[in-house]
């Protein structure tokens, strides 16, 4: 018998938790699960992440340069809701790659890097 994997679920480090719920919700779509005072969990279909309030102190670092990457089976329509509702430009899909993936790719506030890819 083998181990299926069910899911992931990164957890990015947050300055502002309400500021950052709100951007995640009007620029990339998620929903809110579950909210308190320093840690909140979004979702949108099958996928979930959680954010988590650092005081960007020597003892407790923001640090920020976290990657999430998001895989889909078709980029084209997320892509252009990106676009639509700000997210990214029109010039930052990037098609057939070498690495074979069809990918764009954004900051949130906390310059966390976020990924959506399909695989060729």
């Amino acid at each position: 018998m083998k181990t299926k994997l069910l899911e992931v679920s990164p957890v990015l480090p947050s300055q502002d938790i309400d500021r950052d719920v709100a951007w995640y919700e009007k620029y990339v779509g998620f929903s809110l699960l579950h909210k308190d005072a320093m840690y909140a969990v979004m979702r949108r279909e099958n996928v979930c992440f959680h954010l988590q309030w650092h005081a960007d102190t020597e003892d407790d670092p923001l640090l920020g340069g976290s990657v999430m990457k998001i895989f889909v089976d078709d980029i084209q329509p997320i892509f252009e809701e990106f676009v639509k509702r700000g997210t990214v430009k029109p010039e930052k899909l990037y098609l057939n790659t070498a690495w074979q993936t069809n990918e764009f790719g954004f900051y949130d506030l906390n310059n966390n890097a976020i990924f959506f890819v399909e695989d060729l």
